[in-house]
């Protein structure tokens, strides 16, 4: 995971729609982004990027070799400007309408599936993975905390 690094500026999320779906209000975006960081005790500018099926395909194919959309994206830069008072951490893109078909399948809240996958793709910026059965648990017990300081439930529990 990156060190944290001190800043003197409110962190900035700057949101890019680029999708007709459905989707949050920019300020739950951000809201969410910075519940991320504050959960992790990390600081960083970031861009949340919310587009449709054909973008997303695009970057899963181009960026991971993967066919077809995925939900979420993250593109880590970790880097700081040279005066030392910014640090850019990445852009996080999110799929509208995958995040809709998928909170349907799994009956989940549209809102709150959102909330996961931005809390998800910040925390994959700050390094965090789940690439491995230990990363996974670790990122997941991030996750779960970070949501329920949101109010929400967490996302990997069985629906009864």
């Amino acid at each position: 995971m990156a060190t944290p690094v001190a800043m003197t500026a409110k962190t900035r999320v700057e949101i890019q729609n680029a999708s007709v779906a459905a989707q949050p209000m920019p300020s739950l975006l951000r809201r969410w982004a910075r519940a991320a960081l504050d959960g992790i005790s990390e600081s960083g500018n970031l861009c949340i990027r919310v587009v449709d099926v054909d973008e997303m395909t695009e970057l899963n194919s181009r960026y991971r070799r993967k066919q077809g959309p995925t939900n979420v994206l993250s593109f880590a830069a970790d880097l700081v400007a040279p005066d030392g008072d910014e640090r850019l951490l990445g852009d996080v893109v999110i799929c509208a309408p995958i995040v809709a078909l998928e909170a349907e399948q799994q009956h989940k809240s549209p809102t709150n599936h959102f909330a996961h996958l931005v809390v998800h793709g910040v925390l994959h910026l700050c390094g965090y993975d789940h690439e491995t059965d230990a990363e996974a648990q670790v990122m997941e017990r991030t996750e779960v905390a970070i949501l329920k300081g949101l109010g929400i439930d967490d996302p990997y529990r069985p629906i009864a």
